[in-house]
């Protein structure tokens, strides 16, 4: 699953870990990114300390390496956490999909939590990318969906999703504990309040708008988010 920051996918990662025959892995590239990028995050030196940081042995985990329990292995990825360096064909391994929400939504929620942000912040040119190269070696769109439909009608739109990848829904997926979970990114602590407080998918909440001064960014992130979103799945059987 392929989304930039700011989504719900770490929601999504819990509706997916809830199932019986699902394991999850959060992020599984994020220590790379950090240590290549030299970026200053929050938890960086934790992070870094903590992750495998060659992204070779973390494709082959990703790819190759036997799954504890079931056979549903759910891959939680930023977009932007898979770098130029890192070569593109594992992906033809995997069943690639792709988690979308309005960039000005993004932009407005990302500086509640950080200063600044800018478009590889928000890793939606690498979203497009992704989506582009998995659409050429289908010959079709692979499975798009959006965060605030997802929240609107879990049941259905995670139905359709199941269907789009070959998996039986299961509706242990709508709901879940609260709390952390082993599973979760040593990142937690910083990001993860709201989730772990959750039991299921919240209504979507009316659309903030990011303070003035972003306007060119926004635009400049629009296109690619339309290019995916007028693929998106939606309930209908």
């Amino acid at each position: 699953m392929w989304s930039g920051p700011r989504n719900i996918s770490t929601a999504m990662m819990r509706a997916f870990e809830n199932r019986a025959d699902t394991i999850v892995v959060d992020e599984p590239l994020y220590g790379h990114y950090l240590a290549t990028t030299g970026l200053e995050h929050p938890g960086r030196g934790e992070i870094i300390a903590a992750m495998e940081g060659d992204w070779r042995k973390v494709v082959h985990d990703l790819t190759e390496a036997p799954l504890e329990r079931g056979c549903v292995h759910y891959q939680k990825h930023m977009t932007h956490h898979l770098l130029p360096v890192i070569e593109r064909g594992w992906l033809d391994r995997v069943v690639n999909c792709f988690l979308i929400r309005d960039p000005a939504e993004v932009i407005a929620s990302y500086l509640e939590k950080r200063a600044s942000v800018t478009l590889a912040d928000i890793g939606i040119r690498e979203q497009a990318e992704i989506f582009e190269r998995a659409a050429d070696r289908l010959g079709a769109a692979p499975p798009v969906i959006e965060g605030r439909d997802i929240q609107a009608d879990p049941r259905a739109l995670l139905g359709a999703l199941c269907r789009a990848v070959g998996i039986a829904f299961d509706a242990a997926m709508l709901s879940w504990p609260a709390g952390r979970r082993d599973t979760d990114g040593v990142w937690a602590p910083h990001w993860y309040a709201a989730v772990e407080a959750s039991t299921g998918f919240a209504p979507p909440s009316p659309a903030k708008a990011p303070p003035p001064g972003f306007e060119a960014l926004i635009d400049e992130a629009r296109p690619y988010y339309e290019r995916l979103r007028a693929h998106r799945l939606t309930g209908a059987a």
